[in-house]
């Protein structure tokens, strides 16, 4: 063997011995990281061991309250708009001259008031001529009945033959008959006169005039007489409306007729100021429409409502009801079905499906499916579930209205709904 065969193995075995401790190196480094990590382990898992359960989840808080009992009056919604009680085209009953007019237009005017003038003379000259014929009538009346009375004292000494005597007496009755249409004449051409001065028909308020003075206008009805002006008669006023066929029905089964009360919002209000009564219905539904016209009358002495004025109307539907009432917002609806939540005694929830009618100051009428004394959820419904339990609190319904700052408005009343009985 060879000197360098001798160095060759000479640095193997100092390659062995290098790489040996190398890995001696490595696991101590891996024994001292897992020591701390297996220690841990152990600790937790100790510790674990003798740990109690995890507790229970706490049951919801839910505010109950039972239903409010009130009573209300419920309403039908209806709209329409309001007409005249009267009203009157003023046409001429002569022909003529306007010469005067004696309003101001849109005036308020009293029946008999004089509105316009036409001019009279041609019917002063005609009223005269009547009454002269009048006076020839009647001067040919007396001497029919003088010769009538000259042939009767002859006839007792047969100087007059009784031919005569009926030939006379046939006269004074013509010469009667004449004056009678003499005097008819002159009852013509006197109203004539008086039909010169156009006069209010009705008391209310008068349109602007048609016409001016200097025109020549004609008398006659309908499109042949000159329209002069029109006139409203306003107090009472009547409020026109339509109701569908299924609120008739309503109406009739609840026994309203004529005479109910009825109470109109305007366009701009927010309350059902203006009071009235049921005047009148359709005797016949139209059958184009299924819809019924109906009338109420209402007083309006400062005559404000005006006619084609707009109007929301409500009528009571059944008079004044004890109600069960509950806040709209615990109101649940399951598909087709509206339900509330109550809570029994030992806490469980139950659902129950319930009959709503309107909305008063936020409270829901329940016509049926709640009791008086049920513990209904007002607040925290997201929280019940039924067949659950619950913590229930107490709570008291109280409406929106009456739970708002005196200084803070009450808001629109809903139309067509209810309100509390006064």
């Amino acid at each position: 063997m060879n000197m360098h065969e001798l160095f060759k193995q000479g640095d193997a075995r100092q390659s062995e011995a290098t790489t040996l401790a190398s890995d001696r190196k490595r696991l101590r480094r891996v024994a001292w990281i897992a020591l701390p990590v297996l220690a841990i382990a152990g600790g937790y898992a100790f510790t674990q061991r003798g740990a109690p359960p995890a507790m229970a989840q706490a049951m919801p808080t839910v505010t109950v309250a039972a239903p409010l009992q009130r009573e209300v009056t419920e309403w039908d919604d209806y709209i329409g708009r309001f007409e005249a009680v009267r009203s009157v085209e003023v046409r001429p009953r002569v022909s003529g001259a306007i010469t005067a007019i004696h309003f101001k237009d849109g005036q308020i005017v009293r029946a008999g008031q004089p509105l316009f003038t036409i001019d009279p003379r041609p019917f002063q000259a005609a009223l005269a001529e009547a009454r002269a014929g009048v006076a020839t009538a009647q001067s040919d009346l007396a001497l029919a009945r003088a010769d009538l009375d000259r042939a009767l004292r002859l006839v007792a000494a047969d100087a007059v033959s009784q031919s005569e005597v009926d030939r006379l007496r046939a006269r004074v009755q013509a010469a009667s008959a004449s004056l009678a249409g003499a005097q008819a004449r002159v009852h013509a051409r006197a109203l004539d006169m008086e039909f010169t001065t156009v006069r209010a028909p009705i008391g209310g308020r008068i349109s602007d005039r048609r016409i001016d003075a200097g025109n020549l206008v004609s008398s006659g009805e309908g499109p042949a007489g000159t329209l002069l002006t029109t006139i409203n008669a306003l107090d009472p006023i009547y409020f026109s409306f339509e109701g569908s066929e299924g609120l008739f029905l309503k109406a009739k089964r609840d026994g309203e007729s004529k005479g109910a009360p009825v109470e109109i919002r305007l366009q701009d209000e927010t309350d059902y100021k203006w009071k009235g009564q049921l005047d009148f219905t359709d005797n016949g539904l139209d059958p184009r429409s299924g819809t019924i016209r109906a009338r109420a009358v209402l007083a309006n002495p400062d005559l404000f409502l005006t006619p084609g004025m707009f109007g929301n109307m409500r009528l009571a539907s059944a008079g004044k009801v004890n109600a069960l009432l509950v806040p709209d917002t615990a109101v649940q609806t399951d598909q087709a079905r509206k339900l509330l939540l109550v809570v029994g005694k030992d806490g469980t929830v139950a659902a129950k499906p319930v009959t709503l009618g309107p909305v008063i100051d936020g409270l829901r009428v329940v016509r049926s499916g709640i009791a008086p004394t049920d513990q209904v959820i007002i607040s925290g419904t997201q929280m019940a579930m039924p067949g659950g339990k619950v913590q229930a609190k107490a709570g008291k319904i109280v409406p929106e209205a009456q739970a708002a700052a005196p200084s803070a408005p009450t808001g629109v009343t809903l139309a067509g709904q209810a309100t509390f009985a006064r």
